[in-house]
C-alpha cells in the first residue's frame, strides 16, 4: 500500500512437485486484476515455468564450473584430459549404468620443486603464544590482588595463586598442553571471576583497564600472536603473488601442471612434459628453460620479501630450496583425494626426498642446508651441478646473485 499498489496476483511457477519461483503481477487500480486475469495468467504460466527453469539450470551450470574452477585440483591445461574421460564415461553408460571413470595418468613427466619457508616459524609462533600468555595471567594477577586488597574474598586468593603456578610454568617454556591449560584457566577461572566484580564501583577501573589488553574476539591477549600471524599471511600473500604471475608467463613457454600450498610459507611443483598436452612434444631444451626459470623466479621471490621486510610487524626471514630431479615420472590424478600424485614405487622415493629436505642439516656441520638469503638446491647426479653452476655464472653476471 505505501508503494501504491492497491490490487495484487500471484501466481506460483511450479515444476513437478517443486515451487521454483511466483509470477507477481500489481497495479495501482483496485479491481484491474480479477478473475478473468487469472484466468488468461494461468494460460501462459507453463512459459514463465520452463523460462524460471532454464534460467535454474544455467546458474547451477556456472554455479558448478566456479566450484571446479576454485576448488578442485584440476588445473587448466590438464582439463582436456579429464574432458576425454568424461565424454568416454558418458558413453560407457549408455550401455552399462555402473560404469567407472578411467584413471588419469600422465607418463614420463618432468617434476619442479620448489619452497619458500619462513625461517623457525613454529618457534616465532611458540614464542608470541608464550608472551601473550605471560602479559595475559600478569595482568589478571594485578587486577586480582586489587580486587582481594578491596574485598578480602579468599577464594580471589586461591586463583591468584593457581594464576601464579601457571605462570611459573609458562616462563620455563610452552610444553605440549600448556597453551590450552592456560587459555581454559583464563575463560573458565579468571574471567568469570573478574565478572562477579564488575558492578563494584571501588574496582571498576582497574577491571576496564584489564579488559583493554584482552582480543574482542578471543577474550584473551593476543597481540603478538596476531601480529605474528598478520606478517606471516602478508609474506604468503605476497609470495603466492608473485608465484601466480612468474607461472602465467611459464605456460607461454610450455604448457605444464601447476600447484601450490601455503603453509609457513610457500611450496609449489610444476609438472611438464608431452603427456600432459596434445601436439605438442617436450624436450632438453624446454626442461633447461624451466630450471633456468625455477630460479629467476626464486630471486624475484627474495627481492619481493627484502622489500617488504620494513613493513612487517614482525622480523621475519624465508629460506629457499629448490629440488631438481632429472629423471621422468608418472602422476595419476587420485579421485578420492581429488589431486595428483606419483605413480608407483619407484617414484614415491622423490615424493620422500621432498618432503624431509627442508628438515635437512648438512653433513659433519650443525648448520641447516635451508638459510636465509641462500638457495638451496639438491639434486642427485653431477650433470645437473655442471647444468647450474652455468646458471649461476650467468645470475652472477647479471648481479642477481
Amino acid at each position: 500500500l505505501a508503494n501504491g499498489i492497491n490490487n495484487i496476483l500471484l501466481a506460483p511457477l511450479i515444476d513437478g512437485d517443486e515451487t521454483i519461483g511466483m509470477l507477481e503481477l500489481a497495479t495501482s487500480t483496485p479491481g484491474r486484476l480479477n478473475p478473468i486475469s487469472a484466468h488468461k495468467v494461468e494460460t501462459v504460466l507453463p512459459l514463465f515455468t520452463a523460462a524460471v527453469k532454464r534460467v535454474k539450470e544455467e546458474m547451477a551450470s556456472e554455479v558448478r564450473a566456479i566450484i571446479q574452477e576454485e576448488c578442485t585440483a584440476i588445473h587448466p591445461s590438464v582439463q582436456w584430459k579429464f574432458f576425454e574421460a568424461g565424454v568416454n564415461l558418458l558413453n560407457k553408460r549408455r550401455t552399462d549404468a555402473k560404469a567407472m571413470m578411467e584413471e588419469i595418468v600422465f607418463k614420463d613427466v618432468y617434476p619442479l620443486y620448489g619452497m619458500a619457508d619462513v625461517r623457525n616459524s613454529s618457534l616465532e609462533r611458540n614464542l608470541a603464544i608464550q608472551n601473550d600468555l605471560q602479559e595475559n595471567l600478569k595482568l589478571a594477577k594485578e587486577l586480582l590482588h586489587q580486587i582481594y586488597l578491596d574485598k578480602k574474598f579468599p577464594l580471589v586468593e586461591e586463583v591468584i595463586f593457581k594464576a601464579d603456578d601457571q605462570l611459573k610454568k609458562i616462563n620455563r617454556g610452552l610444553a605440549s598442553g600448556d597453551e590450552s591449560n592456560v587459555l581454559e584457566f583464563l575463560k573458565t577461572e579468571i574471567n568469570p571471576l573478574i565478572e562477579q566484580f564488575e558492578d563494584e564501583e571501588s574496582v571498576r577501573k582497574p577491571i576496564d583497564h584489564y579488559k583493554s589488553h584482552l582480543d574482542p574476539q578471543f577474550g584473551v591477549v593476543y597481540r603478538r600472536r596476531k601480529s605474528f600471524e598478520r606478517s606471516l599471511a602478508t609474506i604468503n600473500q605476497v609470495i603466492a603473488l608473485h608465484l601466480d604471475e612468474a607461472e602465467e608467463e611459464a605456460q607461454k613457454m610450455f604448457p605444464h601442471y601447476f600447484e601450490k600450498y601455503k603453509t609457513d610459507g610457500v611450496e609449489f611443483t610444476l609438472y611438464v612434459g608431452s603427456s600432459l598436452v596434445k601436439n605438442q612434444t617436450f624436450d632438453a631444451f624446454y626442461l633447461k628453460n624451466f630450471h633456468l626459470w625455477q630460479l629467476l623466479t626464486m630471486i624475484g621471490v627474495h627481492q619481493k620479501i627484502e622489500m617488504l621486510k620494513p613493513t612487517l610487524e614482525n622480523d621475519l626471514d624465508i629460506t629457499q630450496l629448490i629440488l631438481v630431479h632429472d629423471q621422468p615420472i608418472s602422476i595419476r590424478f587420485r579421485a578420492d583425494e581429488k589431486q595428483f600424485d606419483v605413480d608407483g614405487a619407484y617414484d614415491i622415493r622423490y615424493e620422500i626426498v621432498k618432503k624431509r629436505i627442508d628438515k635437512a642439516y648438512i653433513k659433519n656441520t650443525g648448520e641447516r642446508l635451508t638459510q636465509p638469503g641462500k638457495i638451496a638446491i639438491v639434486y642427485n647426479q653431477s650433470k645437473v651441478e655442471e647444468e647450474y653452476k652455468r646458471y649461476f655464472r650467468y645470475l652472477v653476471g647479471k648481479k642477481l646473485v
